[in-house]
């Protein structure tokens, strides 16, 4: 390695660098009110570095590393039960259940890296193979040797500053896209927006508000996160056990953690039903952008009152008339967020297994553990003479 070029690798917000603001400034999940969240309110299988990277002195990199085990979870999810699943859950248990990831895996895109622009990044990345091979070895001189290294989350421009020798080893892969939502400057308000829609999904638009005519919606207060706790945790967990696959599970602390260091720029909003809490959502603030989080709601409720789908109308409406330009919808649920008007952008990521002799494979079997989902693209707005 350069010797101008070195890095250092923290456990604690309070030791990380005053320098690091000046890149972390762009985005929220990067600055130190979010990394205190990762500090005292990550899921319980996961330990969080913070890292900088610097040429001399100047700082000129930060990065997140979270290392999740997740045999300690007890399940990865339980809404397929076929032959493969069980398979990849025991394959993974065995030999893929240690994983360090570059990035940061709540989210979905680039929010764990930044990089100065005043270095090739060809340079920094090289530097980044530096850190996770230094915190691999911190992680086994610990007992806890990865199975799984990944770098995660960059866009098609983003990986190819890693056509590198340092990650040859690494098998550059590509699963369900992220969903954005781009809006207009043409929508001024939420009526410009339903004006744009064709038809079709006007009506679906006019039949999900029919249907969640007798909910209350409500900006939950940290004190009245508080209050709900338990509900607000239920809720969530009848979500997420549903997923097809899940590396971790939340805490029933954790959107009151998340409110106490965000503030203003976390939003939770809770749907009531004759004053109980049905459903709830979450957006953050992020610049220009606004991101989706962690959501919860009762299945039957769900499926009666069309509670998602009106869900991503509310955000929307949310987004347009407080004039953000994006909406991170990130991945699953793909169909229903590109019939609102979200599209799918391709994430790309790098993956290697520290055996030598098993990262052969991992290139045949990636898909095998990890198929692409099939699913159709809407456009519901209407054609452009």
């Amino acid at each position: 390695m350069n010797p101008l070029f070195s890095f250092k690798i923290y456990n604690t917000v309070q030791d990380i660098p005053a320098d690091w603001d000046i890149l972390a400034q762009k985005n929220i999940f990067l600055s130190r009110d979010y990394l205190r969240i990762l500090e005292t309110a990550a899921p319980q299988n996961m330990s969080c570095c913070f890292i900088a990277l610097f040429h001399k002195q100047e700082i000129i990199g930060i990065c997140i590393s979270q290392f999740l085990n997740l045999s300690q979870i007890p399940s990865f999810g339980e809404r397929d039960h076929c032959l493969r699943t069980k398979i990849r859950n025991f394959v993974f248990k065995k030999f893929g259940s240690k994983v360090l990831i570059i990035g940061n895996n709540m989210f979905t895109g680039q929010n764990g890296i930044a990089l100065s622009k005043k270095h090739p990044k060809t340079s920094l990345v090289k530097l980044l193979k530096q850190v996770s091979n230094a915190l691999e070895n911190l992680y086994q001189k610990q007992g806890n040797k990865p199975h799984l290294t990944i770098f995660k989350d960059f866009s098609e421009i983003q990986i190819k500053n890693f056509d590198v020798p340092e990650f040859d080893s690494f098998y550059r892969f590509s699963t369900q896209p992220n969903m954005i939502f781009n809006i207009k400057n043409s929508w001024e308000t939420f009526d410009n927006y339903l004006a744009d829609l064709n038809k079709k999904y006007r009506d679906q638009y006019k039949r999900a508000r029919k249907k969640s005519d007798s909910l209350h919606k409500q900006k939950m207060s940290l004190s009245e996160i508080q209050n709900h706790e338990k509900e607000i945790h239920s809720l969530y967990m009848n979500v997420a056990e549903k997923a097809p696959f899940n590396t971790f599970y939340l805490g029933e602390n954790h959107f009151e953690i998340f409110k106490k260091n965000l503030k203003d720029h976390f939003l939770f909003y809770g749907y009531f039903e004759e004053n109980k809490l049905i459903g709830f959502n979450t957006l953050i603030k992020n610049g220009n952008d606004i991101d989706t989080y962690f959501l919860g709601y009762s299945e039957d409720c769900q499926k009666e009152k069309m509670l998602y789908l009106n869900m991503l109308y509310d955000m929307i409406g949310y987004s347009i008339n407080k004039k953000y330009k994006r909406i991170i919808f990130a991945r699953t649920a793909l169909e229903i967020k590109s019939s609102v008007g979200a599209q799918a952008v391709e994430m790309y990521g790098l993956i290697k297994h520290n055996n030598a002799f098993l990262n052969l494979f991992v290139a045949k079997t990636f898909h095998y553990f990890e198929p692409k989902l099939e699913w159709q693209a809407r456009n519901p707005f209407k054609e452009v003479n």
